[in-house]
């Protein structure tokens, strides 16, 4: 992860603007209070979990008819003056919308969910600050993904993580009522067992 050095600082508008640049298109960045940050692009194996649990939650959000999953590091703007606009690997909204009345820039409501999955590189400093910036924002539940680890560790503002693995099963609890998977089932392919 590199910093760029822009004059000044941006505000999440101009940062959009910039990052949708064709010179920048085949890159990821975020916003870091103000300052554009680029960000490193993930393997494959990260990108299966992301898109197995973006399925799982859409799969959960249809069954309930309410609800939906953003994925693909999505903007969320998280502070402002100066601004941030963090990139999660997914995000749910539990709420009823249409999808004419999806933003198509950046979201500015906090989700019910966020969820990172790790990359080999993360920096764990880096990586508790962006969850204490999703708690501080009012997002009710944070799902920080090892797919090394095949972990799911579990935050909740002013509660203690919890760590599950393999056979464990993950529930959302009173913010993804009915919500329940085996934490196996994010690290897994169709026709690939998962234990019982």
């Amino acid at each position: 992860m590199s910093t760029l050095a822009p004059k000044q600082l941006m505000t999440a508008v101009e940062f959009f603007d910039w990052v949708h640049r064709p010179e920048n298109r085949d890159r990821r960045f975020e916003l870091e209070r103000g300052e554009v940050v680029e960000l490193s692009r993930p393997g494959e194996r990260h990108g299966a979990v992301c898109i197995i649990i973006g399925h799982l939650l859409m799969t959960y959000a249809f069954r309930r008819r309410k609800g939906y999953a953003l994925s693909n590091d999505t903007g969320i703007i998280l502070e402002q003056h100066p601004d941030t606009v963090r990139g999660p690997d997914v995000m749910f909204f539990d709420e009823l919308r249409r999808f004419h009345e999806l933003n198509p820039k950046w979201s500015d409501r906090p989700p019910v969910l966020v969820v990172e999955v790790l990359l080999p590189n993360d920096q764990w400093g880096k990586v508790t600050r962006r969850i204490a910036q999703y708690l501080g924002r009012g997002v009710p539940l944070v799902w920080l993904v090892d797919p090394e680890g095949l972990s799911v560790t579990v935050y909740r503002s002013g509660q203690l993580p919890q760590v599950f693995e393999g056979t464990d099963e993950l529930t959302g609890g009173d913010v993804l009522p009915d919500f329940r998977c085996r934490v196996a089932e994010f690290f897994a392919l169709p026709g690939e067992e998962t234990p019982a």
